[in-house]
């Protein structure tokens, strides 16, 4: 299993423990050089903050642990496609590059898309402000977002 599949998995498996917890079914994981910096999830329900978006929470736990608010030379695994805030943060703070494992139209059914937000304050991510892409885990959107089975 390759790095990125790996480091994107706990990110999924942050997003489902979470989702098991009674929270949103987001996770990130912020690493440099293929070793983890820090792990967020999303605390919206818990917090009742806005702001508390599983890359946002990576975001303020990596820049205290690392002392300094750059993410130079850092990458962010996201369970799913980051928000415009989260994006806008990732950008703000020099990250390297983003890896997400759903979409907006995998969270949709769901309600769960960012894609709404995107489209109201007119965004394009044609072309993306920092390199972005889609890891396949093996895990279905069903899977972490629905109801059905997670794999053993």
């Amino acid at each position: 299993m390759s790095d990125h599949i790996a480091l994107m998995r706990q990110a999924v498996d942050l997003a489902h423990e979470n989702r098991l917890r009674g929270g949103r079914p987001f996770g990130a994981v912020l690493a440099r050089n293929g070793e983890i910096v820090a792990t967020g999830v999303n605390e919206i329900i818990q917090t009742h903050d806005p702001s508390t978006h599983a890359e946002m929470q990576a975001i303020r736990a990596g820049t205290r642990k690392m002392g300094t608010p750059s993410l130079a030379g850092c990458t962010v695994y996201a369970s799913g496609h980051p928000c415009p805030m989260c994006l806008a943060a990732l950008v703000m703070t020099g990250a390297e590059r983003v890896f997400f494992a759903f979409d907006n139209d995998d969270a949709t059914p769901y309600n769960l898309s960012s894609a709404g937000a995107y489209q109201r304050l007119r965004l394009n991510l044609d072309p993306p402000p920092l390199p972005i892409e889609r890891v396949d885990t093996g895990i279905t959107a069903a899977q972490l977002y629905g109801d059905a089975a997670w794999p053993a």
